[in-house]
């Protein structure tokens, strides 16, 4: 005899989010202090990323975490490096 669920029983599974972007949207308090680590602008969500006003890098959400951390922000179109956007943004970026 094998212990497999009774057609009544469910088998266990892990819990699913029915949408990742719910699992990531940022509390709306958390999201107004928030700011670019390196321009200093402020963030508006858009979908699983943190976009900031100035430059838009766009910082990932993990798991409902802003990862904050400027070498894993996504660059902006038309931008190749991080160095390239230091160099574009640079009288808008707090020395």
């Amino acid at each position: 005899m094998t212990d497999q669920p009774s057609p009544t029983q469910s088998p266990q599974s892990p819990q699913t989010s029915s949408s990742s972007s719910s699992s990531n949207q940022i509390d709306p308090d958390l999201l107004s202090i928030l700011r670019c680590p390196l321009t200093r602008s402020k963030l508006r969500q858009e979908g699983d990323f943190l976009i900031a006003e100035v430059g838009n890098l766009a910082y990932p959400v993990r798991d409902g975490i802003p990862v904050m951390l400027v070498e894993e922000a996504r660059l902006p179109a038309g931008v190749a490096s991080l160095d390239e956007f230091k160099r574009r943004y640079a009288d808008q970026i707090p020395q």
